[in-house]
């Protein structure tokens, strides 16, 4: 007859391993002999040793003891359904692997991929970084907002990043953090802006968006109080006829200001 810690020896697991087995039913516990140890035989050793084994394999101790006591094709079947089990575990442990990769790369925190392939394109046209902070965190808004349409809308953004004229505005803009509010090129950014949007109207791409009014104005707020130019180019495109910034809009013509002398002629393209 073997002792406790005789028992664990052969079976290579630890006393403490053979007590806890005892405490959650896996292994009888044995009555104790006239000086109160207990004695183990060659089944306990045998039980154990596969309780071991099917542990050391990674079948859950909740699953050890149904594993135990079956038959060869209930064994079988069993193993087999800890195995897909544990294949959609790695799985799931992959894609969480993939997901702090990416949040190790930076820019991915809260982002989809599709905007994080976006924001690095910008980036390639050397707009400064603390730019791209901004309209990162923007997008973290609005692809919050709207998760069933972030593909389509940065699709778009693609798209509209053809345009040399778009080049040219996040080359600009890209570095307008800061510039004083009377800094030429403010006048040079809203040319630019304004050929966009005669174009984005001309084409249908003013005014689709879902967005409630507050959050428009959210974006709206966190791009004007970014630099002391932004809201004059808020200014100058109103004295134009437009408004927004997030969502474009015409203004109508008799609520239109009488444009400053800072503003800048409006383009020929008006």
């Amino acid at each position: 007859m073997l002792t406790i810690s005789q028992l664990a020896a052969y079976a290579g697991v630890t006393v403490r391993a053979v007590r806890h087995y005892h405490h959650i039913g896996l292994l009888p516990e044995p009555e104790r002999d006239r000086s109160g140890y207990r004695t183990y035989d060659a089944a306990a050793v045998v039980r154990l040793i596969r309780i071991h084994t099917l542990a050391d394999s990674g079948v859950p101790l909740a699953r050890v003891r149904e594993l135990l006591d079956a038959e060869p094709d209930e064994f079988a079947a069993g193993v087999r359904a800890i195995d897909r089990e544990l294949q959609a575990e790695v799985r799931r442990l992959q894609a969480t692997r993939r997901r702090l990769a990416r949040l190790a790369a930076g820019d991915h925190l809260a982002l989809p991929q599709c905007v994080v392939d976006y924001l690095d394109r910008v980036r390639a046209l050397g707009v400064d970084e603390a730019y791209i902070e901004m309209e990162r965190d923007s997008w973290i808004m609005v692809a919050a907002q709207v998760p069933d349409q972030i593909d389509a809308i940065m699709a778009q953004k693609h798209v509209e990043l053809d345009d040399p004229d778009m080049v040219s505005f996040y080359q600009l803009i890209g570095g307008a953090l800061d510039w004083s509010a009377d800094d030429p090129r403010v006048v040079e950014v809203a040319d630019v802006l304004e050929r966009l949007m005669i174009r984005a109207v001309a084409a249908g791409n003013v005014g689709t968006d879902e967005f409630d009014d507050q959050f428009v104005d959210l974006l709206d707020t966190t791009m004007v109080t970014a630099a002391p130019a932004a809201r004059r180019l808020v200014e100058i495109l109103r004295e134009r006829g437009w408004s927004g910034w997030t969502r474009i809009e015409r203004v109508p013509a008799d609520r239109v200001p009488a444009p400053s002398t800072a503003s800048g002629a409006p383009p020929e393209v008006c």
